[in-house]
């Protein structure tokens, strides 16, 4: 018989190193190995027990004397699909990542495996003479003697206070009379329930209490034990015993933790289609029955009714016996979309977003690997769940930031549903308002799909929109973030019984403090930005690395007074409240909805009409939809036009347009008032018209014109490091490189480079950053340069201090 050979993806991997690693299947695990198991190998010089995937198999005559075997399975049956197995080297080709990394993204936080250092005391140890060790070295061998499993390091911390690398331990370690060995440790255990049912012939005699039992078990069939001791008073030990008599038997199954989800009838979608919706209905069933995958975009101007098109289009799927994912681009965005898909399927949902507990997450995704749920919806990560038989995959606001993980790996969701798309040959149906102009371009072009909804549904009309000029417009008793006619309209609204929803896209109370004296702005000590004051907890707060301090009055410079300037939500809502003091006034933003929950039930409680005025950052601007919202209200328009980057347009236009079609989405006529410093921008005028055609027009000339996407693709190779010289010298090492390398050897590919420069913010965290800019085609040949570069690169020992890694078509550029 051969050999045979596994290919591992290997986690805690450096680029540089990473590849898929041989190792040999021993024959007691030839039956238990396979692609999408994961084991436990010997790895390194030390041979250090780690965690990898099986990606493949494949049997050899004569292996390699230098391969090691793989020491154990751990699980019962493969986590990943041919499918995913396929899309890790896909992944770490596009991202430059590590296999393992893409593996990571695949499986639930709390299925995963860590490696652990286990500690016993050594079965040939006798000596336990207390003179001949010291005060800790004996505390350790009693610890060690007395657990009869051995101790974990994290075990060893709680019980001594020590560490793994103290003294007293390392020296019994040498000395053999401790032994250390690894181990694969669950990071969360699956959840089971004791069940028992009656052996039906049984003929014992029983306990009178245990008869009633019996008796019980006999008329309800199979129950959990905790029922049966709740429904007939008996304790667990009597149960035990009908169980060690043979007149029933206990096991357990698997239970599924489930995140809470809401079905109100107010979320419900129309029961018909307007003749508008049923026809671009229509005409995607047809695109999604066809045998070839295909990729669409669903343009529809705010309140058009897109969900109630997909729904549509997503029970026709359903109906084919296939699957069905779901993403929306924010966690505030889910209790709302749940809550619709709950009511119209039930318990098939499943749910994947940040949000959900460890467990939860773990159970949703074997919900779904099982087959009991039929849908996923989620943030981004609900693009790698493991759905079988994929049929569709919608991306509701697809143009958004948030679906493109700024992370390692560093990819969009939009590819990846497109990659699984084709492998399925499924159907992709991108949806939006406000399509990111790469994919309306992609579909004017012919290379997707295209359809189109212009009308708002039913009697819903679009929103009245008016440009406050706030050069020449009176404040509202001196508040610089309310205007005279934005206060007269909330008033009315307020009168009326109607809800208001105002946007100031920047958390916080004042967004800087600056001293009167020697004009010093009070800075963040890790990061190259200003401190933000919160007035909730009265502290400086730093939006970037988490850096927190308590709010001062005087320069710490030269002892000058300080004063506080900017606005963030904080004194947005305190400011609404002194001037509308009668309104019941709700502030939604990530300081006030970090708890579990807490989003649902603020929004679930402004639906209900417990609040009049929602004022937030972007989480109110898209995807609510509430009836009595009359008025929106943007307090500054102002704030992300003038930014650096090449995308400041279309997020100004994206913003605005989502936020004013929260208005009027009902019976009743809406309103929005756009506070600006600027009015004769354009992009606002065309915003406040939604008028999302010009708008493209305008921006493709500027991008086509800058060589921006969708007519190049933009690379961003980052540096990181402590020490600013050694960063600034790698980035501009690495510029020099490839200028050398794709001159000489490359001349003909298509290559702008811009020159090194520090980040926008150029220290975050405590360390300082720099970049380098690339528009260039996303070609195979391009990506191997790219990544054989970095691999060469973290190997110059002059920058080992130096952090290297590139982001394909970032999100934001540093």
């Amino acid at each position: 018989m051969n050999l045979l050979l596994a290919q591992l993806a290997v986690e805690n991997t450096t680029y540089r190193f990473d590849k898929p690693f041989t190792y040999i299947v021993p024959e007691a695990l030839r039956a238990a190995v396979c692609p999408g198991v994961r084991v436990t190998v010997p790895f390194g010089s030390g041979n250090r027990t780690r965690v990898a995937m099986v990606l493949a198999l494949q049997e050899a005559e004569q292996p390699d004397s230098r391969l090691k075997a793989i020491l154990k399975t751990l699980d019962d049956e493969p986590l990943l699909s041919a499918e995913m197995l396929e899309l890790v080297p896909w992944m770490k080709s596009r991202y430059y990542c590590t296999l393992f990394e893409a593996v990571k993204l695949m499986i639930p936080a709390g299925i995963g495996y860590k490696i652990v250092n286990r500690y016993r005391i050594s079965a040939a140890f006798k000596d336990y003479d207390r003179t001949l060790y010291g005060d800790l070295e004996w505390q350790i061998i009693q610890q060690l003697s007395n657990a009869k499993q051995g101790m974990t390091g994290a075990q060893l911390m709680v019980k001594l206070g020590i560490d793994e690398k103290c003294d007293a331990l390392c020296g019994l370690l040498e000395k053999g009379i401790v032994i250390r060995e690894n181990a694969a440790s669950r990071n969360m255990g699956d959840a089971t329930s004791k069940m028992i049912c009656a052996v039906p012939d049984f003929s014992g005699t029983l306990s009178p209490k245990q008869q009633s039992a019996f008796d019980t078990l006999c008329d309800v069939g199979t129950v959990s034990v905790r029922e049966l001791s709740y429904f007939t008073g008996v304790s667990t030990a009597v149960i035990k015993a009908l169980a060690d008599k043979g007149a029933a038997e206990i096991f357990e199954v698997e239970r599924f933790r489930r995140p809470k989800l809401s079905a109100a009838e107010q979320n419900a979608l129309p029961k018909t289609l307007s003749p508008e919706q049923a026809r671009v209905a229509q005409e995607i069933l047809r695109e999604c029955d066809a045998p070839e995958p295909s990729v669409a975009l669903l343009y529809g101007i705010t309140g058009s009714g897109k969900t109630a098109v997909f729904m549509h289009v997503i029970r026709h799927v359903l109906d084919a016996g296939r699957g069905v994912i779901v993403t929306v681009p924010e966690i505030s965005l889910t209790p709302q979309t749940l809550a619709v898909f709950t009511a119209a399927f039930g318990d098939t949902v499943a749910v994947f977003h940040s949000g959900l507990s460890m467990g939860e997450r773990m159970d949703e995704w074997k919900r779904v690997r099982s087959g009991q749920a039929k849908i996923v919806v989620g943030t981004r990560s609900a693009v790698f769940a493991p759905m079988q038989n994929l049929g569709l995959i919608v991306m509701d606001e697809e143009q958004e930031s948030t679906y493109k993980s700024e992370s390692s790996p560093r990819y969009h969701a939009r590819e990846i549903a497109k990659f699984r798309t084709n492998y399925n040959r499924a159907y992709c149906l991108l949806c939006s308002a406000t399509p990111s102009v790469e994919s309306y371009y992609m579909a004017k072009s012919g290379k997707y799909q295209y359809h189109e909804l212009l009308n708002r549904y039913g009697e819903a009309i679009v929103p009245d929109v008016r440009l406050v000029d706030m050069n020449s417009e009176d404040l509202y008793r001196g508040k610089p973030l309310i205007s005279m006619a934005l206060a007269r309209a909330v008033s009315e609204n307020l009168e009326q019984g109607r809800q208001s929803i105002l946007l100031l896209n920047r958390r916080g109370y004042h967004t800087y403090a600056v001293c009167r004296d020697c004009k010093t702005v009070v800075s963040c000590p890790n990061c190259s930005i200003s401190l933000t004051y919160h007035a909730a907890n009265n502290r400086l707060m730093c939006h970037y690395c988490g850096h927190s301090e308590p709010a001062y009055a005087r320069c710490r410079s030269c002892g000058g007074e300080l004063t506080f300037s900017g606005g963030g939500t904080q004194k947005a809502e305190d400011q609404l409240r002194e001037a509308f003091p009668e309104a019941r006034i709700l502030r939604i933003d990530t300081d006030t909805t970090a708890n579990k929950y807490a989003l649902e039930k603020k929004l679930a409680a402004f639906s209900a009409g417990e609040y009049d005025i929602m004022v937030g950052t972007q989480m109110v601007a898209k995807g609510l939809d509430f009836e009595n919202v009359t008025l929106v209200g943007v307090l500054s328009a102002d704030q992300s036009l003038y930014s650096d980057d090449y995308r400041s347009n279309e997020r100004t236009f994206d913003l605005l347009t989502q936020v004013v079609g929260r208005a009027g989405r009902g019976r009743f006529r809406g309103t929005a008032l756009i506070q600006t410093h600027v009015p004769e921008n354009p992009y606002l005028h065309l915003a406040a018209r939604q008028d999302y055609a010009r708008f493209f027009e305008t921006e493709i000339r500027f991008r086509r014109a800058m060589l921006y996407p969708p007519f190049s693709d933009i690379l961003q190779i980052g540096f990181v490091g402590e020490k600013e010289e050694t960063v600034r010298l790698a980035a501009e090492e690495f510029s020099a490189r490839l200028c050398e390398t794709f001159s000489r050897d490359y001349p003909t590919l298509p290559i702008r480079l811009l020159r090194a420069s520090a980040a926008s913010v150029s220290r975050m965290g405590g360390k300082y950053r720099y970049k380098i800019i690339m528009k260039y085609k996303n070609t195979k040949q391009f990506r191997e340069i790219i990544a054989s570069l970095i691999i060469a690169f973290s190997a110059d020992k002059r920058f080992s201090a130096v952090t290297v890694y590139a982001d394909p078509n970032p999100d934001t550029i540093l």
